[in-house]
């Protein structure tokens, strides 16, 4: 009798104990969720200060001596187009020269190759300018035709536009979108009676640099335009709270 009332108690107080255990378990499982969530945003408009502007240009010829010759000569009135320009000879950048053997291929009735002829050196070279002066070698871009009006088989591509302080600029938008979360996230903590504790968690979104009034879509890894001078950059922080 004694031993059953013994069992008796053990399992009560194990049961009490188990209580105990599973209730301050479960206060302390709603207080670890018991956060908010938000997301703040920083944009900012910008223009490029920096243009990358270049074209190739190109000669062919039966043998390579005359092929190189041809090319040197165009090289040096592109050379002093650019300086008519108030481009400085160490803004221009001339890459290494490409040459490829061209070849005319002749079919037979069949549509078989009957045959490859050599048809010439065809010698390719780029020249690229990088100048913080963008209106002006915007406006240089424009005037190339200039070029080909001169003789020299000149292939300009459109220019690029980068900006050197997105290091800076970076920084001020993430203090702009940690702003905006804090703001979002006191005004939901008082709309519900609640303050906001500690600060958990802080995520930051990927860096967009899109065309200024475009329709370009956001990138999952971050986009980067170049092919616009005005910009737009854009940037997400997300920050969790404890809320008391």
């Amino acid at each position: 009798m004694l031993k059953n009332s013994l069992n008796v108690i053990i399992i009560a107080i194990a049961v009490v104990i188990s209580s105990y255990l599973f209730s301050n378990a479960f206060q302390n499982r709603n207080k670890s969720n018991n956060t908010i969530s938000v997301t703040g945003s920083g944009k900012k408009d910008f223009v490029s200060d920096l243009i990358v502007w270049s074209g190739s240009f190109s000669k062919k010829s039966m043998t390579l001596k005359e092929a190189y010759a041809a090319l040197d000569s165009d090289r040096e009135k592109i050379k002093s187009y650019l300086s008519g320009k108030g481009i400085a000879p160490n803004e221009m950048i001339f890459s290494a020269v490409n040459f490829n053997k061209d070849f005319e291929t002749t079919y037979n009735e069949n549509g078989t190759t009957r045959q490859q002829i050599f048809s010439g050196f065809n010698l390719t070279q780029s020249v690229s300018i990088q100048s913080k002066e963008v209106n002006k070698i915007e406006e240089l871009s424009r005037q190339s035709s200039e070029l080909i009006n001169s003789g020299v088989e000149f292939y300009s591509t459109p220019p690029e536009y980068y900006y050197t302080k997105l290091a800076e600029l970076k920084i001020e938008m993430i203090a702009e979108a940690t702003k905006d979360a804090s703001i979002r996230a006191k005004s939901i903590a008082e709309n519900a009676d609640a303050s906001l504790g500690n600060l958990k968690k802080s995520d930051m979104g990927v860096f967009q640099i899109t065309g200024r009034n475009s329709s370009e879509d956001f990138s999952y890894g971050g986009s980067f335009n170049t092919q616009s001078k005005n910009k737009t950059a854009n940037i997400t922080v997300r920050l969790v709270y404890q809320v008391n």
